[in-house]
């Protein structure tokens, strides 16, 4: 399996705060990552420093090999990364596809004008939603959508880019246990496609259901990066509250 993404002794500090100290570990292409921590334990920092949000004090990112230094998130994203926040940064007043191309709209040329082109944006929401096995419509009002429905959507919207790595932060909390199986089948479908997941969640059956490798964080520290067919959620648990020193 060809890797994907690498970090190399990864560190981010906020003045005295230490909040990610030398991390490194390589995800392949198509790969489910669990990153697992306490709260406060870097795994947002990680994600943010990934995404362009932040940049690291130090250590290094590749992507596909090639060394990169992220600015800003439109830079991540030019390269293929693409993030889907808790919230999901959708509008509820909008289509979904609409939702999809938020910011990205399709348009044609009408004599002097250009018009926002609703009828291929739609066309082609349908097909990113098929592709995805969901049975989200893309003339559906977001505000009328279940939990499983709207990730579909904010998923959707990462295809549009041809993205190579998604980050997903806690996707399946407060929804129900059927759209949470929804979700789960969402993130197998990228992974189908070559694309690799960086899975942030605290739900572990979540994560033991879908990852293939499962990474834990502990006050910035990187204690544990393994295959989850070696690992266990009580080896996890122990990992996360110190129990177990690293794994």
């Amino acid at each position: 399996m060809a890797e994907r993404l690498k970090l190399t002794g990864v560190s981010k500090h906020f003045g005295a705060i230490r909040a990610l100290n030398d991390v490194s570990l390589s995800i392949g292409e198509g790969e489910v990552l669990g990153l697992m921590g306490d709260n406060g334990a870097g795994k947002s920092t990680l994600v943010k420093i990934i995404a362009g949000n932040f940049r690291a004090s130090g250590g290094e990112i590749r992507l596909d090999g090639e060394p990169r230094d992220f600015h800003h998130p439109k830079d991540a994203q030019r390269a293929g990364i693409e993030i889907v926040y808790q919230d999901l940064a959708l509008c509820d007043n909008l289509t979904a596809a609409s939702n999809v191309y938020l910011g990205r709209e399709l348009r044609r040329q009408f004599g002097p004008l250009r018009i926002v082109d609703y009828k291929a944006m739609h066309r082609r929401a349908g097909e990113l939603f098929a592709q995805l096995k969901s049975e989200t419509r893309p003339r559906d009002l977001v505000r009328k959508m279940s939990g499983g429905q709207r990730q579909a959507v904010a998923i959707a919207r990462t295809l549009l880019s041809d993205a190579k790595v998604v980050l997903m932060d806690e996707p399946t909390a407060a929804i129900s246990v059927r759209q949470v199986a929804e979700v789960l089948d969402l993130i197998r479908r990228l992974r189908d496609r070559g694309i690799t997941v960086i899975l942030i969640s605290h739900r572990m059956p979540d994560v033991f259901a879908v990852s293939d490798k499962i990474a834990v964080l502990r006050r910035g520290e990187l204690v544990a990066n393994k295959a989850t067919r070696d690992s266990s959620p009580e080896e996890v648990t122990g990992l996360i509250t110190g129990a177990i020193l690293a794994a």
